[in-house]
């Protein structure tokens, strides 16, 4: 698929979000780190990089996600993108969990935001995030130890995570269905289905497709080249399709939605039936800023030696 060379986002919306954003703080930030030693920390070599990922370019930077820019700028500009504000459409997530999580892994992670709100609601759960640019696994990793959460991040493609059958209790992707075509999205959803113990649950977080199908020219605003396969889809029948049961899509602030699934529980599994816990997440009281460079784990700012 060729890359669009004159969007919306291009010629006026990316002028737009540069002049609201504090260019020189961040460019003092990526000019502070060594991204390619940095990333190596994280970088796994069994790991192949598909080629929907890598030939394409992401909200307009050459090299999308593979190329460190995209780590840095990737906070500023999307807090203009979600609104009313970032923090309420990724709480929509927290919100929606109904299992008491021991295990969760938040697929397609990038820097973390929905990571860290993951473990600020479950601080007694093991987190790992997981995502295939190590330059964006860097910019997570600054962003936990800024908050003082720990947190495993992990290089790996969301389609083949190499864990182990039913290893966890809470799958999540937020904002990551969009950018992969749909046969992705469908070989994802069935590894979900694998990782989840019997009654586990899977939360995604992405654009509303109804809303993306009957406004068109939301399509035509940014640089996203699966963004129309995706409005065309019908992810509520995708989760079906690979065994999830109880699907439920909610709006989120019109222009969002999560969606809901869950694996189900054999009927002659009694240990299982007994065992499954509803539960209330608590919202978040504190806000992630993920631009508070200040207190980032950055030479530029002192913080390491």
């Amino acid at each position: 698929m060729a890359v669009r060379q004159n969007t919306t986002w291009k010629n006026f919306l990316s002028p737009m979000v540069r002049f609201l954003i504090d260019e020189d703080k961040w460019r003092r930030y990526a000019d502070s780190i060594d991204w390619e030693k940095q990333s190596d920390r994280f970088r796994r070599s069994d790991i192949i990089v598909p080629l929907y990922y890598s030939s394409q370019n992401f909200h307009g930077i050459e090299g999308g996600y593979l190329n460190p820019e995209v780590a840095v700028s990737y906070d500023p500009v999307t807090q203009y993108l979600l609104p009313p504000h970032e923090t309420l459409v990724r709480q929509a997530l927290i919100d929606a969990v109904k299992v008491h999580p021991r295990r969760i892994l938040d697929l397609g992670c990038g820097t973390g935001s929905t990571t860290l709100m993951l473990k600020q609601a479950f601080p007694q759960a093991e987190v790992i995030g997981l995502d295939l640019s190590p330059y964006m696994l860097v910019r997570a990793e600054d962003k936990a130890q800024s908050a003082g959460l720990e947190i495993l991040w992990r290089h790996g493609n969301a389609e083949t995570t190499n864990f182990q059958n039913a290893a966890f209790d809470l799958v999540t992707a937020s904002l990551l269905f969009h950018e992969i075509p749909n046969t992705v999205s469908q070989a994802i959803l069935r590894e979900s289905f694998r990782l989840l113990v019997a009654g586990g649950q899977i939360l995604i977080l992405d654009g509303n497709q109804k809303t993306l199908r009957q406004f068109e020219w939301l399509n035509d605003i940014f640089e996203e080249p699966y963004i129309r396969e995706y409005a065309a889809g019908n992810l509520d029948a995708s989760m079906g399709a690979a065994g999830f049961e109880a699907v439920r899509t909610q709006d989120v602030w019109w222009i969002n939605q999560v969606t809901s699934g869950v694996k189900p529980i054999p009927v002659t599994d009694v240990t299982a039936q007994k065992k499954r816990q509803q539960y209330t997440p608590r919202s978040i009281d504190s806000t992630i800023d993920n631009n508070d460079l200040e207190g980032l784990g950055s030479p530029v700012f002192g913080i390491r030696a």
